[in-house]
């Protein structure tokens, strides 16, 4: 069985990769990447003998239905995911999330591909103040970012309603972990502090976030891509809230730093409060369940940072911008 999966150098996408290249000897993984600023070839066992990795676009529809034509299912994770840069510009969004996405799909339904696993975010609900999300909560997106992946969820499901296609839809929670590109808040901050550099904290830091670790996120995309059924969404928590304040403290101890290396800086545009999801769906149906303790899992990501620092100052340098809290 030949899976393809988008956007797989980056850092979601490549921790999908190499779970599933050493979960199931009978998977070949064709990857698609346009290799942007945060993708790299380094992220992929490139050696492997049951991956082959095409430097594309997602949005070339010529290159795109020759790969459909061999594939047997679809994981997509392409897509621009940086709300700030969002903010500044939100062209690149809309056509890598929307267009890019409806390219795919429509490839998917010309070659009878399935499942097709779309990788969305819980940004799509917008605010909430209390309780958590269920995936049949209306979407209100507040960011360029979160409405085009919002816009692509409903053309995805749209192509199961009109079409047929098995469609499935995961909605995730704050990613954390090695690899993540130090543009995101966890990675910008510990890479920071470990230069003796000051860290951007939006506003007074009382915006909630849940997190979850990326092995677990990828656990239960893989649950959906086996187990889940066409046409659903499956949120995917990883049941550790924290406000960026709280965060904050944290990688402060870990990286043996002060406040004093805090600089308080004027909060995003349309900055959401509180996003948590409800992933009793995913925990009822496919067993889902984060595996990844957030004491642990933190620790070892800043380790893995404090001991891989070639890895990580090219990227730094790349971004070309300084960041900040989600």
């Amino acid at each position: 069985m030949n899976v393809l999966v988008t956007g797989a150098a980056g850092f979601i996408g490549s921790a999908y990769v190499r779970t599933l290249l050493a979960a199931d000897d009978a998977v070949r993984v064709t990857v698609l990447d346009r290799l942007t600023y945060a993708g790299s070839t380094d992220n992929l066992p490139l050696g492997h003998p049951r991956l082959e990795f095409v430097h594309g676009d997602i949005c070339d529809p010529a290159l795109v239905d020759k790969l459909m034509a061999d594939a047997d299912q679809v994981v997509h994770f392409a897509a621009e995911s940086h709300v700030d840069r969002s903010i500044d510009g939100a062209g690149e969004f809309v056509r890598t999330n929307v267009l890019g996405t409806q390219t795919l799909l429509d490839a998917a339904l010309r070659h009878g591909v399935g499942p097709f696993v779309h990788v969305s975010t819980d940004e799509v609900y917008g605010s909430i103040d209390t309780g958590s999300w269920p995936e049949t909560h209306p979407l209100s997106p507040n960011s360029p970012y979160s409405a085009s992946k919002a816009s692509s969820d409903l053309l995805a499901l749209a192509q199961h309603r009109t079409h047929g296609l098995d469609v499935r839809v995961t909605r995730c929670s704050n990613n954390y972990g090695p690899r993540q590109f130090p543009e995101k808040v966890v990675p910008l901050f510990v890479t920071h502090l470990l230069d003796g550099r000051k860290v951007p904290l939006y506003g007074d830091g009382r915006n909630v976030r849940d997190w979850l670790h990326v092995d677990d996120h990828c656990h239960g995309v893989d649950l959906v891509r086996t187990l889940g059924r066409p046409g659903e969404v499956y949120n995917i928590g990883g049941g550790t809230e924290l406000s960026n304040k709280e965060l904050t403290a944290l990688l402060l101890d870990a990286c043996g730093a002060d406040w004093d290396r805090v600089e308080h800086v004027a909060d995003r545009k349309g900055h959401d409060l509180r996003y948590s999801v409800d992933w009793t769906k995913a925990r009822t149906e496919l067993g889902y369940h984060p595996r990844r303790d957030f004491t642990t899992g933190l620790a070892e990501t800043v380790a893995w940072y404090r001991a891989n620092r070639a890895w990580w100052e090219p990227l730094k340098r790349r971004a070309g911008r300084p960041g900040g809290t989600p």
